[in-house]
């Protein structure tokens, strides 16, 4: 962010319009307003493209990777090209992905728009930040940067209530078609921005690139596709297979190893004197470290949240998508409110507490709806368990973006919001992905057990259902698959019961799970800064080029 210089006569701020604000906080709005959506409107693009949920569960991956494989390039192009124009011709392709998102025909179509509108998205996560700095002064700035904050969790709220009363009355495309003429509003009004002037001297490095968006993507690929393709073994639905093992956890290992490759060129790179794609300075302290790991965390759990609940109501259920957003509004409404008020403890608590406090809270609300989820998640006990969850969302999540913008030196605010953007997006990729493949594969597990040794369903029975592609299925929908054996009426109840059972056992063991990964998070939260705003350490001055030596030593030292 730019400063006034310390020499400089006081002088009263200039006051700037907020018209631009619109801008640049509905360019925040439409991305997470089309991620939140598509949970919501799993059943209805389940129903119209006839594809099981995971496929769903891919075309938010499809985002999702695309940001965090390419967020890193897109804060280099801000940079390089002047960040109003850039904002301006990614504002329009994220329109044109929503045309195609729309009027998508097939589930194919469907996320090849969602991979148009990530690729979009990873260059407007960088180039917000950089408008407000370009556009806004002082406090003037300061609202604005907390404004992009709450414009990101009002969307998400607004997404499950305008997708839930359109998705019922109407069907899913409007939902998406609202982003059409939002991102044309956000075109015109970019041209009340400031012109931000070009930087041709930065670099872009294409090797780093690539290293990084090959690996972000194989991992968020084989997570994906663990089920579908097999965990070990690989199994029919693969495309191929490497001496008869999954091309998944593959996938995931080569992409750790690309990971790693990435850190070593880029120390190389900055060692060298050239511009790397992120500086290593901004992941040197432990601090900085906990914080990325924590961020991950808690943006892959709420991920596996919003994929998992909307799952079992609308297609366990069979409910309408306004009943969905109803039964996640308190969710969702906390973790608006809590983001915002969470600010206030900074003066009581350090980031080190409220870390601690917000995953042991995000521990306790899982364990405790593992314990009282039923078949209706409207039941009041549920609905305490999700505001708990919230609470201790939203206070991580604006906690760890906090501690990361503090933790470095302001000329590195740009690699700091491109390694955000990566790590939230990698996080919400592979999040969703494992809720997937978990619930996928802990139903069909759960099915196995029931179906070993009962004598109502017989082999023969067995033998005319497909049992290699249990999905999750409503009720009515497994009555009509049970109609086309020639079972007996006994046989169809005791199918239902069977799948019942599962399906709630599947769920409990999956919120089991995302407890325990919650509950491990405690342990980087220990090590995220103690101190409070008033004894917060002040930036040092831009480093000259053998104080960036020294940091690349210190880089590969804590890497």
């Amino acid at each position: 962010m730019a400063t006034t210089e310390a020499t400089a006569p006081p002088t009263e701020e200039v006051r700037e319009s907020w018209v631009p604000m619109i801008a640049i906080a509905l360019g925040q709005a439409i991305m997470s307003y089309n991620v939140a959506s598509l949970p919501v409107s799993m059943g209805g693009m389940v129903q119209s493209f006839g594809v099981p949920p995971t496929s769903i569960a891919t075309g938010i991956v499809m985002y999702s990777l695309a940001v965090a494989g390419f967020v890193m390039l897109g804060a280099k192009l801000v940079q390089r090209f002047g960040s109003t124009r850039v904002f301006r011709i990614v504002i329009a392709l994220f329109g044109c992905a929503q045309v195609l998102m729309t009027f998508a025909p097939t589930a194919t179509f469907m996320m090849i728009a969602q991979l148009a509108a990530g690729l979009a998205a990873a260059v407007i996560v960088p180039a917000l930040v950089a408008l407000i700095a370009n556009q806004y002064r002082g406090q003037q700035q300061a609202t604005a940067v907390g404004a992009l904050g709450s414009a990101r969790a009002a969307a998400g709220v607004t997404a499950f209530l305008v997708g839930g009363m359109l998705g019922t009355f109407i069907g899913w495309r409007p939902v998406f078609a609202i982003l059409i003429a939002v991102s044309a509003l956000v075109f015109f009004l970019s041209f009340r921005l400031k012109e931000e002037e070009p930087r041709p001297e930065v670099g872009i490095d294409i090797p780093g690139v690539a290293l990084a968006a090959t690996a972000v993507i194989l991992i968020s690929f084989g997570f994906n596709n663990l089920n579908r393709w097999g965990l070990g073994v690989a199994r029919p639905g693969a495309p191929f297979d490497v001496f008869g093992l999954s091309p998944a956890p593959i996938m995931i290992v080569i992409g750790v190893f690309l990971l790693q490759s990435f850190v070593v060129w880029t120390k190389r790179t900055q060692a060298a004197g050239r511009t790397p794609l992120l500086d290593l300075r901004v992941i040197t302290s432990p601090q900085e470290r906990a914080a990325i790991y924590c961020m991950f965390a808690v943006v892959s759990l709420e991920a596996m949240l919003n994929f998992s609940v909307p799952l079992y109501i609308q297609i366990v259920q069979g409910r309408t998508p306004i009943e969905t957003a109803i039964a996640m509004m308190p969710f969702n409404l906390t973790v608006f409110f809590t983001a915002m008020l969470v600010v206030r403890l900074y003066t009581v608590l350090t980031p080190r507490q409220i870390g601690r406090y917000g995953f042991a809270l995000c521990t306790v609300a899982l364990f405790y709806l593992a314990w009282v989820i039923r078949n209706d998640w409207t039941a009041v006990a549920v609905m305490v368990g999700l505001i708990v969850f919230g609470i201790g969302q939203g206070a991580l999540v604006t906690l760890v973006f906090n501690v990361l913008v503090t933790a470095a030196p302001k000329q590195l605010a740009g690699d700091v919001g491109s390694l955000r953007g990566t790590t939230q997006n990698l996080a919400a990729g592979v999040g969703t992905a494992v809720a997937g493949a978990l619930m996928v594969g802990l139903l069909t597990t759960m099915i196995m057990m029931r179906l070993a040794d009962n004598p109502v369903l017989t082999p023969d029975i067995l033998a005319q259902i497909d049992l290699d592609r249990i999905n999750f299925v409503t009720d009515v929908r497994l009555n009509e698959i049970m109609a086309r054996t020639g079972a007996t009426a006994a046989q169809v109840a005791e199918a239902v019961a069977v799948n019942q059972e599962s399906r709630i056992q599947a769920l409990k063991i999956g919120l089991l799970l995302m407890a325990s990964v919650a509950l491990l998070a405690i342990i980087p939260a220990g090590k995220l800064p103690n101190y409070r705003p008033g004894e917060m350490p002040a930036h040092p001055a831009p480093a000259t080029p053998d104080e960036l030596k020294a940091g690349v030593a210190e880089a590969e030292r804590a890497t």
